[in-house]
């Protein structure tokens, strides 16, 4: 199972727009963070996981040409708005391409990108889902069993997974507040973990970077990643505080497990 890190950034991206702060400054290209997304892949299967603004960008980057399906943890913009530019996926498959989310996320694309649903839609240029509601239960995409995991994130209905192959797991949550015990029960004992840490400072939807690490360290998976971080936090410096099993992500950071 292979992961790839398309971007590792919060809802704003950095540099932030306006801003003259040192990690906005910053010339470490693991400062530069495109908004949140990977994609977690087999030799015979490749799962976009969310796609934001900067899809088109992150695609190029990292010559992402096809897709077996996308999931989505939810549906803020930082983590849908690249929905169109899946249409170059479908370009050259028969059908349509699979989506997978929650019961709300679903009615929510389904009502942004209406046109996209309708049954009437077989234009071979436009991006055309095949909507699957997983509806918090577990589920298989190619080779690959994901499983949801539920997660309070402001009021929106969100969900990280938990993706399993070849005897390997990775749980990715990219925008977590709290972790309900049930959640926390499922994430126990996992290969690597992949999860929110906004900033320094308290946040009311995010985990800041200490409640982070202190989840990582009740759940203790065998690595832990820090990702969905703000212009507030300089990479290099919060890599040196880590404990050892910890890293920061970074866009473009690649995992095999």
């Amino acid at each position: 199972m292979h992961i790839v890190f398309l971007g590792t950034g919060t809802s704003t991206a950095i540099p932030v727009i306006g801003c003259d702060c040192p990690v906005c400054k910053s010339s470490n290209p693991r400062n530069r963070r495109l908004r949140a997304s990977i994609t977690v892949s087999t030799p015979a299967t490749t799962i976009l996981v969310d796609a934001g603004p900067d899809l088109h960008e992150q695609a190029l980057r990292h010559h992402l040409t096809s897709i077996t399906a996308v999931l989505y943890t939810h549906e803020h913009l930082d983590h849908v708005a690249g929905f169109d530019e899946m249409r170059a996926f479908c370009w050259h498959i028969e059908g349509r391409l699979p989506l997978y989310a929650g019961t709300r996320c679903l009615e929510q694309l389904k009502r942004m990108y209406g046109w996209a649903f309708k049954e009437s839609n077989n234009y071979q240029g436009y991006m055309r889902p095949q909507a699957h509601d997983h509806a918090g239960k577990p589920f298989r995409i190619g080779d690959i069993d994901v499983e949801p995991v539920p997660v309070v994130h402001a009021t929106v209905e969100t969900y990280g997974y938990i993706f399993r192959h070849g005897g390997r797991s990775f749980a990715y949550l990219p925008d977590v507040k709290e972790l309900p015990a049930a959640s926390r029960a499922q994430l126990r004992g996992l290969d690597a973990i992949a999860m929110d840490g906004l900033r320094y400072r308290p946040h009311p939807t995010h985990l800041n970077i200490e409640e982070n690490v202190a989840v990582m360290q009740e759940l203790a998976p065998a690595r832990g990643y820090i990702t969905h971080t703000g212009h507030n936090v300089e990479y290099d410096q919060l890599n040196r505080e880590l404990p050892p099993f910890m890293e920061s992500a970074y866009d473009g950071l690649e995992l095999d497990l």
